[in-house]
């Protein structure tokens, strides 16, 4: 993955995280999977982690210690109402960038091709 698109992914991370979780609750390592089965293939564990961190520390998720048949328990997360607005948001806030970056580059492909 190149710069440009790991510092693309930083800002919209917490947002595909949260996403994830609305679908149902997960612990990390099956966030990572299922970011990988979405084809962000070289998003590294740590950084999902340090997400998952984050979001906790604002109360955007639930955290649920469960049993594990390895080692010390998982953290299972989980969308909560605050974390379910905060996607909302995120949602709403990427459609409007979306639609005007396909703007912008339109207009500058128009005008390139137009020698305006």
């Amino acid at each position: 993955m190149g710069k440009q698109m790991t510092e693309m992914l930083k800002g919209t991370l917490e947002g595909m995280i949260l996403a994830i979780l609305a679908v149902r609750p997960a612990y990390g390592y099956e966030i990572t999977a299922r970011l990988r089965d979405e084809g962000f293939s070289d998003i590294v564990e740590g950084t999902v982690y340090a997400v998952l961190i984050r979001i906790e520390k604002r109360d955007l998720v639930d955290v649920e210690k469960v049993p594990s048949e390895k080692g010390p328990p998982r953290k299972v997360y989980s969308l909560n109402a605050q974390g379910g607005e905060y996607l909302e948001e995120f949602w709403g806030t990427w459609s409007f960038l979306a639609e005007r970056i396909a703007q912008l580059r339109q207009h500058i492909e128009n005008t390139q091709e137009t020698g305006e």
